[in-house]
């Protein structure tokens, strides 16, 4: 049984509109980005390369394209922190807003408006950045826990099950830092942290419920991926052939590339409406199970830091989260 209306998400999008838009124009831009860069990179190193014979050129062609690719990833690397408190956690708090029945903004109104919500419950960039990276970091702990209890289990054929395994547990969690953020703006919290950890015990003690809705949005989310991986090959193909050189393993990465960008730009916050909407039902009006909190942190060092930046933290605004004091953060 879903927690989730497949429809409900669909209005979602709607209702989110500008920033489903604005996801589009940042995520299609830093694919653009990496065909652009990496072309010019191909192309300078083919210049090099009429220096030398043959079998130099498409070498020089070749590793031009992969530094152009390489310096676009590092860009990308380093704006990470900005992608993630404007376009993810922006987005977070535009759908969590009509979720709780709020009227929002129009148009370009709607990103300021989430940019001020945000800027309310985190402060700064960084600060974000680092309650996700220690949600991560919880989640990464869970994940191998159960994995490596996978593959000790005397079932025969399992092992090669466990790519369909990590596929799936990366959708069961793969998105859980994104419903603690909408749990922490939903709750309006003044400390990112203790809310954090609030949220992690919650979606623990309501775990069969949240992994069978993540085993539906895993089939529905792969299905179309890979039918938007196929549509890109056709575009991908018109990129490489006008690419100089031999780069016909191009096909394949800007395919990949290009279908990542709709993942991320459409197919993604659909599935985080879709968990939103669960995550919602199944902990509505729960407290955190103290023996939940006991086995994080005997399973998790990160959850055991979230704990120790919730005490120490003084810089927040709003209302302390339910269970979360500082004598039990």
């Amino acid at each position: 049984m879903m927690d989730f209306s497949a429809t409900k998400a669909f209005a979602i999008m709607r209702k989110t509109a500008p920033f489903v838009i604005f996801r589009m124009l940042v995520y299609f831009g830093i694919a653009v980005a990496y065909v652009v860069v990496t072309g010019a990179g191909a192309g300078i190193g083919w210049g090099i390369g009429n220096f030398g014979d043959a079998d130099f050129q498409a070498g020089s062609t070749f590793y031009g394209g992969v530094i152009g690719f390489a310096l676009t990833a590092g860009v990308i690397y380093f704006l990470r922190e900005y992608l993630l408190y404007i376009v993810k956690a922006g987005h977070i708090a535009v759908m969590v807003e009509y979720l709780e029945g709020r009227d929002l903004p129009k148009g370009q109104g709607q990103i300021a408006y989430a940019r001020e919500i945000v800027t309310q419950r985190f402060g700064e960039a960084s600060v974000l950045f680092a309650v996700d990276q220690l949600i991560k970091g919880v989640v990464r702990a869970i994940t191998g826990l159960i994995q490596g209890l996978m593959t000790v289990l005397p079932i025969p054929g399992l092992s090669q099950l466990m790519g369909i395994v990590r596929a799936y547990l990366r959708m069961a969690v793969g998105l859980v830092d994104e419903v603690i953020l909408a749990h922490n703006i939903r709750t309006k919290s003044e400390n990112p942290y203790a809310s954090a950890k609030e949220a992690l015990v919650l979606y623990a003690q309501n775990g069969k419920a949240m992994l069978t809705n993540a085993a539906w949005l895993t089939l529905i989310t792969w299905a179309v991926s890979i039918f938007v991986f196929f549509i890109m090959l056709a575009p991908a193909a018109a990129v490489v052939y006008i690419l100089p050189g031999a780069w016909s393993a191009g096909g394949f990465v800007f395919a990949v590339l290009f279908a990542w960008a709709v993942k991320v730009a459409l197919i993604e916050p659909f599935a985080i409406a879709c968990l939103l909407q669960a995550y919602f039902k199944v902990t509505d009006g729960q407290e955190p199970n103290p023996e939940w909190q006991a086995q994080l942190d005997q399973t998790s060092d990160k959850f055991k830091k979230l704990g120790e930046r919730a005490v120490s933290w003084a810089g927040g605004r709003g209302r302390t989260p339910r269970g979360a004091t500082p004598e039990t953060a």
